[in-house]
């Protein structure tokens, strides 16, 4: 399953949505996407490590250990009222609700993704990521 697809279906069973995972798969690449289908976890990750609050938690995500946890509202500063705003329109339920369930998702996405840590490898690790962010920013 894909990573796209994996989190498709996460979300879909933790809010309990009433839409079809092709309907859920489209509205999280429409949030997260690379415009090739699916989820920007580079993308992701830059967002969070550029994030003084979230770059901790990022590590947590791209390591081997416990994931640290992500709040609702760190998930709407992150990606922005406006682009959540939509994808809880096309899941037919309200931001802070889309926010918390993504909240609860993206770890176990971005974990997933990071397994046997390929994902923080290709980016050099934890400081290559934080610093592919931080010139991303510059």
């Amino acid at each position: 399953m894909d990573i796209l697809q994996l989190g498709a279906q996460l979300l879909s069973e933790k809010m309990g949505l009433q839409v079809d995972s092709a309907t859920v798969a489209n509205a999280l690449s429409g949030l997260l996407g690379d415009g090739q289908g699916n989820i920007d976890l580079a993308g992701l990750a830059s967002k969070m490590a550029s994030s003084g609050d979230l770059s901790s938690v990022l590590g947590s995500w791209l390591g081997d250990g416990a994931n640290s946890a992500i709040n609702a509202q760190s998930v709407l500063g992150m990606l922005g009222e406006g682009p959540m705003g939509d994808f809880a329109a096309n899941l037919g339920t309200d931001s802070a609700t889309a926010a918390s369930g993504l909240a609860d998702v993206l770890p176990q996405i971005m974990d997933n993704a990071s397994s046997g840590g390929s994902l923080l490898d290709a980016a050099g690790g934890v400081g290559g990521l934080m610093g592919a962010a931080k010139s991303f920013l510059s």
